[in-house]
């Protein structure tokens, strides 16, 4: 029933808008209901009535009705249509709820807030809230009694009833910490598991898990939080996975400082790493590049495994790394971290925001790190364990949202790096390019510009356009003892995507049109190598989705190489969830990359190693053929209870097959020969992994890998060396009143060595390395909650684990066995660290 009144021009009615929450449907609709000749529009989510004030002169009732349909919400006695409906986020569903207004005409039902519980029932809805601030269901949730066997699960609208039982009820869910919290007959509990949140009369406690794997999500996508990023130091990027149990970082040598992943049994070339969706440090960033990315400018990281989405090029073997940097609307006023340790490395870190009214936002983030103890030698070898330098980056990021749809982030970044190495008594301006002491510099620059800008139509929510566009500046001038090498490379990144539904949300697709720019110009001793590589490209990508069991995406990618010509790229992702507590993924797909022979292997440089470069054709880059592989995977996750909490157990197992791949051959000590495979090359991973609560605030995650990684060297099918077999991982995580206790403990089994047995009988190395175990622990106080002030303290490998001969000939740097690229353990000792952060939000 519509009423009116009338007061001058200006005309106030009332009319019931159909809607579920206060977070979602409440802004829709009065923005929908905004518009020319509209005053003001103010919607009750307990009601359901839309108080409207406006000039009837310059519009109509029947005007603002039809937007608010348009924009998926019912009115009354008229009915949205049900394709605009359907693109609703699944937790504004009003018309699946069964307790809506039965005296509608229409029989429309739908509501979470209005006469959800009675005296003798108890219902509610349990919700989750992402970083934007947006609520969503959490279909699957198990709500119990404590102390008794009776409960019940919420339902796809995260929607549950329960019969009066006690005072208190225990919620859970998988990626969750289980919480008990206060109850009342006759009044609706609004649950949103989010960390200190607090909800109507309902008092939420419970915190989301460090590390979480949403079951909704087609792509079993692994989500490290900035709370797992803070169990540890985290100074860069390469840091972050320390307490991850999937990725191995390791030294790439025993000199240069510089670190590498490894995914799958592959080395983190074969995984695609983006910042944002953007490209990450790839080409001659690579070995560097993981040491560039400041830990406290990072928000979130995106981890999956095997082949992802064809939107997001055509390079992923292993799988994606996603970087989500802090954003400068919801990032911290200010936030600053200093970090020492007994090494004598400090970092310096402030990152700075500031909102420019409703629709602009702003933010500086600073980084500077130095190191200057050129002792350091733990295992007595004469060489400094880590270079000396000074690594500077700042980043400037403007962000704009107009609240109707369309949203902009830009911004720059620029970077210093300067690097000395070698032996300790080694000095740049004596004895660079003389036999007086071995040494090594890197100096780098890197300027980068990026831009996003994206449009989502406010009437149709399922359709959207982006368009994403990033662009570098990379220099390095580098010498290792007698060998310099000087690189250049220009980059330019763009990837258009619109995205929208057939009928209706059950088939969505995506497609687009991407353009990726290389220029290389590379000075390795007297050769010169120079490539242009420009490879534009189109993609398909289609979405089923006929419930909330089951999904599958296809996609199809088509490229065209400059130097190689045109290539296809299809993936196929699968979910499925036979239990609710249950769900299974696969996936298959390929993946084709150019190896960047220098930049990937720049631990060759320090040694005496003589370089070999087999050419197989004459276009590509080096003489050499992309590599090409395919991979396929199932992974499989159970949820259930443990200790009276929810536990979760993650099994995967993948398989990766190279039909070319650009192999890099250290079998003979005194040579490394680049060449295009010519046998078999392949890995199988699997890995187990459970998460569980014996007690209140402890959290505790066991995980054991085993590899099986094979390539052909010459004509010899052999184990990868300098990987490990199996490992074995754990971490306890303890919070009380404001401290937190973090331990990792990791054991990695015995490594391949390549063959040395060329060498002199004192400059010869075992076949394999002994296995080890490294130890890590971190103790942390945060004082205050409004603007916190936390004090961290730790040590990394506990045991003093070194690796004793890490580098071959290190009495003769100049002689032809010199080697410090065969390392397999630390080459650091322990190490104390002590840092500070100070956040105003």
């Amino acid at each position: 029933m519509i009423q009116a009144s009338f007061a001058e021009t200006d005309t106030t009615v009332t009319f019931k808008v159909y809607g579920v929450c206060a977070a979602y449907c409440k802004p829709r609709i009065e923005t929908a209901s905004k518009g020319k000749g509209v005053v003001s529009a103010s919607w009750n989510v307990d009601t359901k009535m839309l108080t409207l004030v406006y000039d009837p002169s310059k519009t109509t009732l029947d005007k603002v009705q039809k937007r608010i349909l348009d924009a998926g919400h019912d009115v009354e006695n008229k009915k949205a249509k049900d394709i605009i409906y359907q693109s609703l986020p699944a937790c504004c569903y009003y018309r699946d709820m069964k307790s809506m207004d039965s005296t509608n005409n229409q029989n429309i039902t739908g509501t979470t807030t209005v006469n959800l519980s009675s005296k003798d029932e108890i219902k509610g809805v349990v919700l989750e809230e992402d970083n934007k601030g947006s609520f969503k269901p959490l279909a699957g949730a198990t709500i119990m009694w404590p102390g008794k066997n009776s409960g019940t699960v919420t339902d796809d609208n995260g929607v549950f009833t329960l019969k009066p039982e006690g005072e208190r009820i225990i919620v859970s869910y998988t990626g969750f910490r289980a919480d008990t919290i206060s109850v009342t007959p006759a009044k609706e509990l609004n649950i949103v598991l989010a960390p200190g949140n607090q909800l109507k009369d309902v008092k939420v406690t419970s915190t989301l898990r460090s590390t979480y794997i949403s079951s909704a999500d087609i792509y079993r996508t692994q989500n490290i939080t900035q709370k797992e990023l803070f169990k540890a130091a985290c100074c860069n990027l390469s840091e972050s996975f320390e307490t991850n149990p999937s990725v191995d970082v390791s030294y790439n040598d025993a000199v240069t400082g510089s670190k590498q992943i490894q995914l799958l049994g592959l080395a983190g070339i074969y995984t695609q790493l983006t910042v944002e969706n953007l490209p990450g440090p790839r080409g001659l960033a690579t070995s560097l590049g993981l040491n560039s990315i400041p830990g406290s400018w990072i928000e979130s990281i995106q981890l999956s495994k095997g082949t992802g989405s064809v939107a997001n090029g055509f390079e992923s073997i292993a799988g994606q790394i996603n970087v989500e940097l802090k954003k400068p609307a919801a990032s911290e006023r200010l936030y600053a971290n200093v970090y020492t340790n007994s090494f004598g490395k400090t970092d310096l870190n402030l990152n700075l925001s500031q909102k420019l009214g409703n629709k602009w936002s702003t933010e500086v983030l600073l980084h500077n790190d130095f190191l200057h103890n050129q002792n350091l030698d733990f295992n007595k070898d004469g060489f400094r364990d880590l270079p000396t330098g000074n690594l500077f980056t700042v980043a400037n990021k403007w962000g704009f949202d107009n609240n109707k749809g369309l949203i902009s982030q830009f911004g720059f970044k620029i970077l210093t790096d300067d690097r000395t190495g070698g032996q300790t008594n080694y000095n740049a301006a004596t004895d660079k390019f003389t036999t007086n002491s071995y040494g090594l510099g890197i100096n780098t620059k890197r300027y980068e510009a990026f831009g996003k800008l994206g449009y989502v139509f406010p009437e149709k929510r399922y359709k959207s356009i982006g368009l994403q566009l990033s662009a570098f500046d990379h220099t390095q001038n580098s010498y290792f003892g007698f060998t310099n090498y000087d690189a250049h490379q220009q980059s330019f990144y763009s990837n258009l995507i619109y995205q929208s539904i057939i009928h209706t949300t059950i088939h969505k697709f995506r497609t687009g049109l991407s353009f990726q720019y290389d220029k290389y110009n590379e000075d390795f001793k007297t050769d010169n190598y120079k490539r242009t590589e420009a490879v534009p490209g189109a993609f398909f990508e289609y979405t089923y989705t006929p419930s909330t069991k089951f999904d599958l995406v296809a996609g199809i990618r088509e490229d065209h190489n400059n130097l190689y010509g045109w290539f296809t790229t299809p993936r196929l992702n699968v979910r499925y969830q036979p239990f609710k507590n249950t769900v299974i993924r696969l996936s298959a797909g390929r993946g084709q990359r150019t190896a960047d022979i220098f930049a990937e292997n720049n631990s060759v440089f320090v040694s005496s190693r003589t370089v070999e470069i087999i050419a197989s054709t004459a276009n590509g880059a080096y003489g050499l053929k992309p590599e090409v592989a395919w991979n396929k995977g199932i992974t499989a996750d159970q949820k259930f209870q443990l200790f009276a909490r929810t536990a979760s157990l993650g099994l995967d197992f993948f398989r990766n097959d190279f039909t070319n791949q650009m192999v890099v051959d250290l079998e003979d000590p005194g040579v490394v020969k680049f060449y295009n495979l010519t046998g078999k090359s392949y890995s199988n991973s699997f890995q187990s992994e459970v998460s569980f609560t014996p007690l209140a605030k402890l959290d505790v995650k066991l995980a054991y890998r085993l590899f099986d990684v094979k390539t052909t060297y010459g004509d010899q099918l052999l184990e990868k060396p300098l990987l490990s077999r199996n490992r074995a991982f754990g971490n306890i995580g303890y919070e009380f009143n404001g401290w937190k206790f973090d331990y990792t403990i990791t054991y990695s089994g015995r490594k391949r060595l390549p063959s040395t047995t060329a060498n002199p009988a004192e400059y010869q190395r075992p076949a394999y390395s002994p296995s080890f175990v490294m130890m890590n622990a971190q103790v942390s106080k945060t004082i205050g909650t409004k603007d916190p002030f936390e004090i961290y303290i730790g040590c990394e490998n506990l045991t003093n684990s070194v690796q004793k001969d890490a580098i071959i000939a290190a009495d003769q740097p100049f002689s032809p066995y010199f080697d410090a690229s065969l390392v397999w353990g630390s080459v650091t000792g322990r190490m104390f660290y002590f840092g500070m952060r100070f956040t105003i939000k």
